[in-house]
């Protein structure tokens, strides 16, 4: 059984894990000391009630039996520095970010990195206060089936809410399609899952959006790539009504989106397969003017 766990990013989504395993492992989080004076001054509020946790800095040392990284793509690099000393020959490292690109980053200097994401209602943060209706689950899946089988019994005695995924490459390609068609114009637009999918002219720029991504991950040999854009706008009906996405909750607190991790990689991409994206630079340029009138 998993023991040892520690978190890298401790926003909306290491939030919701942080309050789930509190109380059923040993629980770390890992913080540089700017961030541990904030929280021991002002405590993260998960859903009104303040998170009490045990707190550690890149320079301590233990090796952990899960590692979960939950940061903004624009923290990843400085997680991969600072979990070094933590990570031991059977460390589960296993990466929540959005994006198709973090477990491949991780994995050139770790192994055991376990492909996964976060799939459900947006966790909402304003300051330190989160809340969270509970609608939420990890997918994840990897080739090594002994690492799948140990985190899914730690899943189970935690009650973390999960999937395995049958084809987790098409799964994350796919919640990376929905992000770049929702997330990105939703934060430039201001407007929650119910007025996106009542809105013929947003979906048909979602659409757009999203049709990049398509040729990429054909370009990227995904299987059934041919599914993704039909997939992904089902997942629309899926979200609540007031919901907001992470970006657009990003925009109106004034924080650096993840505009590189989707738009960005999407452009990338687009490059190194000689595909056009012409809709993600647009949106790209557009977020990017949105940062800086901040």
């Amino acid at each position: 059984m998993l023991k040892k766990v520690l978190i890298c990013g401790i926003g909306a989504i290491g939030s919701i894990y942080a309050d789930k395993i509190k109380d059923c492992a040993d629980l770390k989080i890992l913080v540089d000391k700017n961030r541990l004076e904030r929280y021991k001054k002002e405590p993260i509020l998960f859903n009104g009630k303040e998170l009490l946790l045990n707190y550690v800095l890149p320079d301590e040392k233990f090796e952990a039996d899960l590692i979960i990284i939950a940061t903004k793509y624009d923290g990843l690099f400085e997680a991969c520095k600072n979990i070094k000393n933590f990570v031991g020959t059977n460390t589960l490292i296993l990466p929540l970010l959005n994006g198709v690109t973090s477990e491949k980053i991780l994995a050139e200097k770790y192994n055991n990195i376990i492909t996964a994401y976060f799939i459900g209602h947006s966790a909402v943060r304003f300051g330190k206060n989160v809340t969270f209706d509970g609608v939420g689950k990890i997918v994840f899946g990897s080739e090594n089936k002994e690492n799948v089988l140990k985190l899914k019994e730690f899943f189970d005695f935690a009650k973390i809410d999960y999937k395995i995924s049958d084809d987790i490459n098409y799964d994350l390609w796919l919640k990376f399609m929905f992000n770049v068609g929702a997330n990105q114009p939703s934060a430039v637009l201001n407007m929650t899952f119910g007025e996106m999918r009542k809105n013929p002219k947003f979906l048909e720029l979602s659409k757009n959006l999203m049709k990049e991504v398509q040729l990429i991950a054909k370009a990227e040999k995904i299987n059934n790539w041919e599914n993704m854009l039909d997939d992904a706008l089902k997942s629309f009906d899926k979200m609540s009504e007031d919901g907001k996405t992470s970006m657009l909750q990003d925009v109106l607190s004034k924080r650096k989106t993840e505009v590189d991790m989707f738009a960005g990689e999407v452009i990338n991409f687009g490059k190194k397969h000689n595909i056009q994206t012409p809709y993600n630079q647009v949106i790209k340029d557009i977020i990017e003017v949105i940062h800086s009138n901040y």
